[in-house]
């Protein structure tokens, strides 16, 4: 009986590692992860508005059809990026993810409190080259550390009615996200 108790034990045992190991290893091996899905719509370091989801076809998994989307891959290997995206009259939110999917940064249009949200984006090294300016303020610049060189911004607008879908893609088709010229060394 014993012997049975201990064979049992180390077949869960087995199958619980060979569980944590799998959940651990697929995400790094999955091929069409949100970025290579991304890519044949979305040039670098430009913006390019999401199509809209129907049951049928839909570019990434659980997209809210209420919600107008633009992503932009960005590229931070040769230089920061400025990211403006206009503030639609229900509500906007602009996340920030790394190349395997990672989310590290959000702002929505509440706490921007402005007509648009604006930000620079680059790496912590581009970040300690950059000057320290004595007349511009943390609330004059946004500035985000990504961990990654590579990800995804995603941008989204919401139409509270489907007769407004036209004004909050609208809206999106006037973001910008482009590199930023280099910055003066110290």
């Amino acid at each position: 009986m014993i012997r049975w108790l201990l064979w049992l034990l180390a077949g869960a045992l087995l199958g619980g590692v060979v569980h944590l190991v799998a959940v651990l290893i697929l995400p790094q091996t999955a091929t069409q992860d949100a970025y290579s899905r991304l890519t044949p719509i979305a040039q670098v370091n430009t913006v390019a508005t999401v199509p809209q989801p129907t049951p049928q076809n839909e570019v990434m998994p659980y997209m809210d059809p209420a919600f107008a989307s633009a992503v932009c891959r960005y590229d931070l290997s040769t230089g920061p990026i400025k990211l403006t995206v206009p503030v639609s009259p229900a509500y906007t939110s602009v996340s920030f993810y790394t190349r395997r999917g990672v989310a590290y940064y959000a702002i929505n249009d509440r706490s921007a409190g402005r007509r648009q949200i604006e930000l620079q984006l680059m790496t912590a090294a581009q970040r300690a080259e950059l000057l320290e300016e004595e007349d511009v303020t943390a609330a004059d610049r946004l500035i985000v550390e990504s961990p990654s060189d590579t990800g995804l911004i995603l941008m989204r607008a919401l139409a509270p009615e489907p007769g407004l879908m036209p004004v909050a893609r609208a809206v999106l088709s006037t973001a910008t996200c482009r590199p930023e010229p280099p910055a003066p060394q110290r």
